[in-house]
């Protein structure tokens, strides 16, 4: 199941052109999407089934702003409204595709997939973008075959940094030693939380000399359907014990992070990271985003993994433990939503 109403990334405007055959197909919480650009460089997200005999209209081709289908040569508008229909004059009523509302936002294509009359902005989560004239970003994405609800458990619990990314992003039991402060909000969970005089992630330890620490400070916002926003920072060791340091900023990044499902079984991940233009030195953005590249491929391998053992065995044995009060927040506020907004479809 998925909450309909919110805003789904579709992936980099970037990867969008002005060919003509560039007909881009996506999947989005299991529904076929057709991107394409306007001739004045709008994006527009179309169903991809035409509405004769569902051919993909990603196989067709574009006429200025209009679309026409790779099989009967059914003619549509931006707007989904049936234009043409080659060997008969007469057009039925029922003759239209879907269309989806959509706001280019941070580098970012987001989609909204519920009641276009309640497709809000606002809703879209803060992030920080290639584009961004502050911050050296840098791009990439993966596909993994795993449910998004596991996602959204993976990117809430970050003890597993420790354990699953020990060669990249991890390499300290801080990550699950450290007191993280989960706040709820109306649509995600807000963490919180410093590292103290702690080594360097282990991509990263041959910058420094042997046994260097330094204190980190993250502030993750998570929210749904499964976007993960971190601001991560290294400070020189300061006098603080435990929360706000007094230490000097020597790096100030943010990642940030859109997980679109498919489908129930497989997930995109469009995400991003790079330092500020204050804290970036030469190669060091690209080297963010390079052991960034190499933790996701970590995390797509144990997710497959658990993935298929759980579809094996549904009904195995599991249990919760204390560092799962982070997926659990984010997981009951999305099953709540969903199931809020299915009372209210029912209703009307």
């Amino acid at each position: 199941m998925y909450l309909k109403n919110c805003w789904y990334c579709a992936g980099w405007e970037s990867d969008i052109s002005q060919a003509k055959e560039a007909l881009i197909s996506k999947r989005i919480a299991s529904e076929p999407i057709m991107l394409y650009r306007k001739l004045d460089g709008e994006i527009v997200a179309m169903e991809d089934r035409c509405c004769h005999r569902q051919a993909p209209l990603s196989l067709g081709t574009k006429e200025g702003d209009d679309i026409r289908c790779g099989y009967h040569g059914i003619k549509f508008s931006a707007e989904g409204r049936c234009l043409e229909i080659p060997g008969q004059s007469i057009i039925p009523d029922n003759a239209y595709v879907r269309t989806y509302p959509v706001v280019i936002r941070d580098s970012w294509i987001w989609v909204w997939m519920g009641d276009p009359a309640k497709a809000d902005p606002n809703l879209i989560c803060f992030a920080v973008g290639p584009e961004h004239p502050d911050w050296h970003i840098k791009t990439g994405e993966v596909s993994i075959n795993t449910s998004y609800q596991l996602e959204i458990a993976n990117l809430m619990d970050l003890s597993h940094v420790a354990w699953v990314h020990r060669n990249t992003l991890g390499g300290t039991s801080c990550w699950y030693e450290s007191d993280k402060q989960h706040t709820m909000t109306e649509r995600g969970v807000t963490t919180e939380f410093w590292m103290q005089n702690t080594a360097p992630p282990s991509y990263f330890q041959h910058l420094f000399p042997a046994g260097a620490t330094f204190d980190m400070h993250l502030v993750i916002e998570m929210t749904l359907p499964c976007n993960f926003i971190l601001h991560f920072q290294a400070w020189t060791l300061g006098t603080a014990k435990k929360g706000k340091e007094h230490g000097q900023l020597l790096l100030d990044s943010y990642s940030c992070q859109a997980v679109t499902p498919r489908d129930e079984k497989s997930v995109d991940y469009y995400y991003s990271w790079g330092l500020s233009n204050a804290t970036d030195r030469p190669g060091m953005s690209e080297m963010f985003l390079e052991a960034v590249d190499l933790g996701f491929l970590e995390d797509k391998a144990i997710l497959e993994a658990q993935q298929k053992n759980l579809e094996e065995r549904p009904g195995g044995n599991r249990i919760d433990i204390k560092l799962d009060e982070g997926p659990n927040k984010l997981l009951w506020l999305l099953n709540k939503l969903i199931a809020e907004e299915q009372t209210a479809e029912h209703a009307a």
